[in-house]
């Protein structure tokens, strides 16, 4: 549950949103700072030179949009009895756009109360780790975080691209968003004769041609092949060849700009629900009460995990998820480390041990083991989720109820191998609020397929002052 904290800055800020960052969905919840002193990563360099004098503890300032990060830190301290810190958690909401210019305002300041380690998501971290805002990021390799942990712990390239600037490594995540195709077992054996995933996958893929036989072949039997163009988005947009900036001017890359036609294939062909992602309708789609019954949603492991699970009901175990016709990844977290907090050397191993924990320890009592296997409370099997590091997950149990039994890390392995990180900008939230709402209207007929491109380098122009090729 979110605890609703007061800022020693006074800001209070309410209710969190998911979004594609891949948090818990019970993340959804206000803003806050708060103070917990806890035992957590000591460096010898820290002891005072009389050994009978107490260690002082070494204070973590730790930012984050939800509560994920800061709740890591009691089982960081639960398996780090020795350690000696304490972390101070400042928790904004994403909402209306309130973390960033919060965070930005605490980096710009600096001092004491600067944040030491600090999250960006997917829909934003380019900003912290290659944009405006990365000269704040220490290299990970200063913090003695080296490429060859990253190599040993088998970190899915996307991660490590979308986390460095010129070579240099300042940002990970721990979980890995590779996408997959999530689909109706009963279905899949109706129309194709078998709900083999070896069988699905060359059903709808590789390549859209093959998807959109298949959207006919559903539709011949009175089946949607997805809930919305929502749905085909992200794997459009993650596996274009360049991103919406390029040279410093917007670029529509030819795959982006095939979306227009795929949502109006969609609308037309009644080859979907027509829903928008994110509503009640996309949810009953998951539990298949919809107009008509959906096939299947493009996602990686958290929107099994942490969206469907709580949406499916009655089509619970009637699932199963295979390779998509084209590698993707959508979301996830990125963890920061200031480096003004490696200028002191007690502070750079206790800021350091920790995010190592997080995003590289591929032991049994790093984050990323109890993550993948749903183990973080003793005694307690909770949420089973995709991690970055393809060492843990090859250890692991993916098993899963809503899939049948089936082992998601099967796919979300090579599926996170297959994404990459190289086509996203800073300003793709903002562009794709954008480009998405145009391309609906093209798809309701509203516009012509020129009018709308015309409308969209307008927009993007007016909003971000960003001229077009």
């Amino acid at each position: 549950m979110k605890r609703a904290l007061s800022a020693s800055t006074a800001i209070v800020l309410l209710s969190s949103v998911l979004a594609a960052c891949g948090s818990d969905a019970s993340n959804n919840a206000g803003a806050s700072q708060s103070a917990s002193p806890s035992a957590g990563a000591a460096s010898s360099s820290a002891a005072p030179s009389d050994s009978s004098k107490p260690k002082d503890k070494v204070t973590i300032n730790l930012w984050s949009f939800t509560d994920e990060i800061p709740n890591m830190t009691k089982k960081y301290i639960e398996t780090h009895p020795d350690a000696n810190v304490e972390f101070k958690t400042t928790v904004i909401a994403t909402t209306d756009g309130a973390y960033q210019p919060a965070l930005d305002q605490a980096l710009a300041g600096g001092g004491k109360d600067a944040p030491d380690i600090y999250a960006a998501e997917s829909a934003f971290v380019l900003k912290y780790t290659q944009g405006d805002a990365s000269d704040y990021a220490a290299n990970y390799a200063d913090l003695g975080l080296g490429d060859d942990l990253v190599k040993e712990a088998g970190i899915a390239q996307y991660s490590v691209d979308i986390g460095s600037k010129e070579g240099q490594l300042k940002g990970l995540a721990y979980q890995a968003t590779g996408g997959a195709f999530i689909y109706r077992r009963s279905i899949a054996k109706d129309v194709f004769g078998s709900d083999d995933p070896a069988t699905i996958k060359t059903a709808v893929g590789p390549g859209w041609d093959k998807f959109f036989d298949a959207a006919a072949k559903l539709k011949a039997k009175g089946y949607g092949i997805v809930s919305g163009d929502g749905d085909i988005w992200h794997p459009i947009e993650n596996s274009s060849d360049k991103g919406w900036i390029v040279d410093g001017k917007l670029h529509i890359d030819p795959k982006r700009e095939q979306f227009l036609d795929f949502s109006k294939q969609l609308k037309d062909n009644g080859y979907s629900n027509d829903t928008k992602d994110w509503t009640e309708a996309w949810y009953a789609d998951m539990s298949g009460t919809g107009k008509q019954p959906i096939f299947g949603f493009f996602g990686p492991a958290w929107l099994i995990n942490y969206v469907m699970n709580g949406q499916v009901k009655d089509t619970n175990g009637d699932w199963a998820v295979t390779e998509s016709p084209t590698g993707f990844f959508w979301g996830g977290t990125w963890l920061l480390a200031n480096k003004d907090a490696a200028k002191d050397e007690a502070k750079k191993a206790a800021v350091a041990d920790f995010i190592k924990w997080v995003t590289l320890d591929t032991s049994e009592t790093g984050l990323q083991y109890y993550w993948a296997n749903g183990t973080m409370k003793a005694g307690e099997q909770g949420t089973k989720d995709s991690v970055a590091s393809s060492v843990v997950m090859s250890k692991s149990n993916g098993e899963v109820a809503l899939l049948g039994g089936q082992n998601m890390f099967d796919v979300f392995v090579p599926a996170n191998a297959n994404a990459t990180g190289k086509n996203l900008t800073q300003y793709d939230e903002s562009i794709n609020l954008i480009w998405r709402d145009q391309v609906r209207e093209y798809a309701n007929g509203t516009k012509s397929r020129d009018k709308t491109i015309a409308d969209f380098k307008q927009k993007v122009k007016d909003q971000l002052d960003i001229d077009s090729e």
